[in-house]
């Protein structure tokens, strides 16, 4: 369970106009700012974080949870309290495509790992796994535990500009109730708001690719459905249909909110077109088409439009201002990468801005952010929009791409079915179409691979073991920049992942019986640094043991060897073996990552 500090976070707020003060400001209060604010305060860093709304997310929008945002839940201690408000892993997976939900299947995909021969790929790369808890259900949970840990949450406080200079930043906010305008003062700004950032605009951050390439419509609605779901279940349901829309990210998608009776369909429209005019028995119409249930009575509980973009920052941050989340990536939700990315942005910031604030690091390391997770952004917004497009193959092996007439598109879905030259071509077509989407749904080493190369990281020339596959497998390694293996370890009342020794409040470095000389150097070089570091020793006889050996056949070094974790599970650097001093060695590595 992580330490933190439950003082407050800043001084009181102001009754006539004056500033307030704190070290970080977080504009936004989505995954991106309510984590970013919540590692602040487990880190004992004062902070307010301010929203427009008067409250969390009231659409469910982001709902993929990948292990790598599960096991940042689990270092902040709230892991069983998102495992109580989501779907688990085992009823995420069975994706089907249909002509409706109560008509014929075109196929299934096992998803997020859930096949047989996938899942033993995500147990062994982590203690969590992949589960699904909408933005509606998750936002409290970040935000609740970031205000009880010390942050100072406002909302109906909108964010209106900024300037900075070389020793803090000076926001000016508008109060929504009382049209107040004060201005607050902070060491840092955090810009989590969105695709649509006013932040990120402010600090003229440079992007590539551009918005609004599709259009898509939200449609959220309840209906108990559970005798045509519950016994193929999934989060996701894909309608390819005769007379259907195949704009947007592709086709109709029916996903799931909660099993199974709420429900929000994805519908696309040609956003070069007028927009489309909703109303509730537009939006049933749609509801009744798609689930092929035309007495449906569907209670509609809301709808939206949105648009489909393909941006990526280049650089995040401009002085004491930085950008996370959907400011710096723009996509659609392909692959479910969008919230759990943002997460991981704000969970890479905050650790170096609490180092800085602290005297441990120079401010050069935070110069590290955008090195490190411009990378990501890129990544990420390709693969989505690849993603999305890769249903053209699916539309072509159907033979639907190029048509229009519903009639006609009935007869080519038809076809499939013949035992005809052409019907033969069609499912053999079907069978590679099928085989593409793993690329969007078990993309495992997207979700995890994320390799960071940067003045943070003290390389020795290494990279993490080629996989079969870029995009679809994950290799651990223990290459300085890569991302902590997983292995189980503990002793005979005790299991704990490996992840479990190296929490977010301090340095860890983990060496073998033989390398017990790195515990003297790291305690003494901790002491002196004034930086929290803690050796962890691994072996029979210890604190710790290799349960499995399993960390043996992954650590990559010798038992005499020792790996410096960062805060956020990043290898910062290695020693293979036992050094003649490895004091200095210790000395060396961490001064040169925290750019002192």
């Amino acid at each position: 369970m992580p330490v933190f500090d439950d003082g407050q976070a800043a001084t009181a707020l102001p009754e006539s106009g004056q500033g307030v003060e704190t070290d970080v400001l977080v504009v936004g209060s989505g995954p991106a700012g309510a984590s970013a604010a919540l590692f602040l305060s487990t880190l004992g860093i004062p902070n307010i974080m301010i929203t427009k709304y008067r409250w969390t997310a009231n659409t469910p929008r982001a709902h993929i949870t990948n292990q790598r945002a599960m096991e940042i839940f689990r270092d902040m201690g709230i892991e069983q309290e998102v495992l109580d408000d989501a779907t688990p892993h085992e009823l995420c997976g069975d994706t089907v495509f249909c002509t409706s939900i109560a008509g014929e299947e075109i196929g299934r995909i096992l998803t997020w790992g859930t096949h047989p021969g996938r899942e033993a790929d995500y147990q062994l790369a982590s203690p969590c796994l992949t589960v699904d808890i909408p933005q509606t259900y998750l936002e409290p949970i970040l935000v609740r535990n970031a205000t009880m840990r010390g942050t100072q949450s406002r909302f109906s406080t909108e964010y209106l500009s900024h300037t900075q200079d070389s020793d803090g930043v000076d926001v000016r906010v508008l109060d929504r109730l009382t049209g107040q305008k004060y201005t607050i003062r902070a060491k840092y700004l955090i810009g989590a708001d969105g695709a649509r950032s006013k932040v990120a605009a402010d600090i003229d951050l440079p992007y590539e690719g551009q918005m609004d390439i599709a259009g898509s419509m939200n449609i959220t609605f309840r209906a108990d459905i559970s005798a045509l779901v519950d016994h193929r279940p999934s989060v996701l349901y894909w309608v390819i249909q005769p007379g259907s829309n195949v704009g947007g990210i592709g086709t109709g998608l029916v996903r799931m909110v909660r099993p199974w009776n709420e429900w929000l369909i994805v519908w696309g429209y040609d956003i070069n077109s007028e927009p489309p005019k909703l109303d509730d028995e537009a939006a049933k119409k749609i509801v009744r088409d798609l689930l092929g249930m035309p007495e449906l009575e569907p209670e509609i509980t809301g709808y939206s439009l949105w648009g489909v973009n393909e941006m990526y920052a280049t650089h995040l941050q401009k002085g004491r201002v930085f950008c996370v989340g959907d400011a710096i990536h723009r996509h659609p939700p392909s692959n479910g990468l969008g919230s759990n990315t943002s997460v991981q942005d704000s969970y890479n910031l905050a650790w170096k801005i609490a180092a800085v604030l602290r005297g441990h690091a120079d401010p050069s390391l935070l110069g590290s952010y955008s090195a490190e997770r411009a990378p990501v952004a890129k990544r990420i917004v390709t693969r989505a929009n690849k993603s999305a497009r890769e249903f053209g193959q699916l539309f072509e092996a159907l033979g639907i791409a190029d048509l229009e007439d519903p009639a006609d598109m009935a007869a080519a879905i038809e076809e499939r079915k013949a035992n005809t030259p052409e019907g033969i071509a069609k499912r053999a077509a079907l069978v590679e179409a099928m085989e593409l989407k793993n690329y969007e749904f078990n993309a495992h080493g997207v979700e995890l691979g994320q390799f960071y190369e940067s003045s943070a990281i003290v390389s020795d020339g290494t990279h993490p073991p080629a996989s079969a596959d870029h995009d679809l497998y994950y290799v651990m390694s223990t290459s300085p920049g890569a991302h902590l293996p997983h292995a189980w370890v503990g002793d005979n009342v005790t299991k704990l992942a490996l992840m479990d020794l190296a929490p977010y409040t301090r340095w860890t470095l983990l060496t073998g019986v033989a390398g017990e000389a790195w515990a003297h150097a790291a305690d003494k070089v901790g002491h002196e640094l004034a930086v929290p570091l803690e050796a962890v020793v691994i072996g029979p006889g210890r604190e710790v043991t290799d349960l499995y050996y399993d960390w043996a056949k992954l650590r990559e070094v010798d038992e005499s060897g020792a790996i410096l974790i960062r805060p956020d599970k990043h290898i910062a650097w290695r020693s293979m073996s036992m050094v003649e001093d490895p004091e200095e060695a210790l000395r060396s590595a961490l001064t040169r990552t925290l750019g002192r």
